[in-house]
This record gives structure tokens, sequence and C-alpha cells, in this order.
């Protein structure tokens, strides 16, 4: 099983929501070849309806060998982990908070 040569880098979830995303990877390194980081993260984002059941809606994820992010997460839901050189990102999206555009103070333009 490929999960078990699993590296993690970052983690802010539960010891058991990273079991299952680690199951998940191994599931999908089964199936595809490491080059198809591609198919290996459409897989895995059609296979976390199996984490929206559990732990919520908006997991998203990214895989590949060399990306950087920047993303928002919900706290208790993010897991960054490699296998061999492939890294996966597994987190569970969040918007930024709703606007209250009733609080602004219409400004008028200054010249300058």
């Amino acid at each position: 099983m490929m999960e078990s040569k699993a590296v993690i880098g970052e983690a802010d979830m539960l010891q058991t929501m990273q079991q299952d995303a680690l199951r998940l990877a191994g599931k999908a390194l089964d199936l595809f070849d490491v080059t198809e980081s591609t198919e290996i993260a459409s897989f895995m984002k059609k296979g976390t309806e199996e984490f929206d059941q559990s732990y919520g809606p908006g997991w998203q994820c990214i895989v590949g060998t060399d990306f950087g992010s920047f993303e928002t997460h919900h706290r208790g839901c993010f897991i960054h982990f490699s296998i061999g050189s492939l890294m996966i990102l597994l987190f569970r999206a969040t918007s930024a908070p709703e606007v209250d555009t009733t609080a602004f103070i219409a400004m008028e333009s200054v010249e300058v």
C-alpha cells in the first residue's frame, strides 16, 4: 500500500481524518501512475464525497510534484503530505465571512 509510505508535512485535522486521506490517496495511486497528477486529484476530489458525508462539504484537492498554494481552509480540515516525489494537498475550503455592506459610508471622490 502506497499510503504507508506517506510523509505528512502539515496537518490540521484529526488522526482519523488523516488516515482517511492517506487511504484515499493510496486508492488513487493503485489506479493511476504518479505522473498522472490531474487524474489523481480528480479521483481524490470525487472520492472526497466520503469526506463531504463524514466531515462536511467543500473539500478540494491539489496534486503535483511542484506547486505553491495559498488557501483558506476550515479549522481542522487540512493535510499536506507526500508519497515519494508526489505532493498532495487536501483541504475543506471556506469563504470569507459575509461583508455587511450597510456598514460602509459613501465617500465622494477626491480631486488631486
